[in-house]
């Protein structure tokens, strides 16, 4: 055996070194993201069932998804959540039987289906998300608009490093 371990006669490639998962800024963040997680899941299934009574919190966000980016394939929404398509089909069905969700054939393909909220889906989950941002701004009131500005940059840019 040499030593670098592998076994065979080449050098293997120099690891990267390690993060510092021990420095305080992550232990900080690790416990910060947990209570902010917490509370986001809790609330989910508070605004889903303001969407509607029978609404999984699950597909809140698809419907939140739909609102912001218009109709879109199934499968689309399925890789955006991180679902498979047997998850992403039972939640639609749901969705359409509440009467949220709608699909129509897609112009650019006569064998596959968009899924786009009726003006009904549009309309909850309009008055839910205009309540949740009233909570949010009054919640953080007491912020300078500029701190709520940094603090969803950071937040966007959290969440596409997540992404990679």
């Amino acid at each position: 055996m040499h030593e670098d371990g592998n076994g065979g006669g080449g050098r293997a490639a120099s690891p990267e070194p390690a993060p510092q998962v021990e420095q305080p800024g992550f232990l900080a963040l690790e416990r910060e993201l947990t209570v902010l997680l917490r509370r986001a899941r809790a609330s989910q299934g508070e605004m889903a069932r303001a969407v509607h009574p029978d609404l999984e919190p699950s597909a809140y966000g698809l419907l939140v998804r739909l609102d912001e980016c218009g109709r879109q394939r199934a499968t689309e929404l399925a890789a955006y959540i991180g679902v498979g398509k047997a998850t992403m089909s039972r939640q639609l069905r749901a969705l359409e039987q509440l009467g949220l969700v709608g699909r129509e054939p897609d112009p650019a393909d006569g064998r596959a289906w968009l899924v786009a909220l009726t003006e009904e889906g549009h309309e909850r989950v309009r008055r839910v998300r205009e309540a949740r941002r009233a909570r949010y701004a009054g919640r953080l009131a007491d912020w300078d608009p500029d701190e709520v500005m940094e603090l969803a940059r950071l937040l966007n840019q959290l969440n596409r490093g997540m992404e990679k």
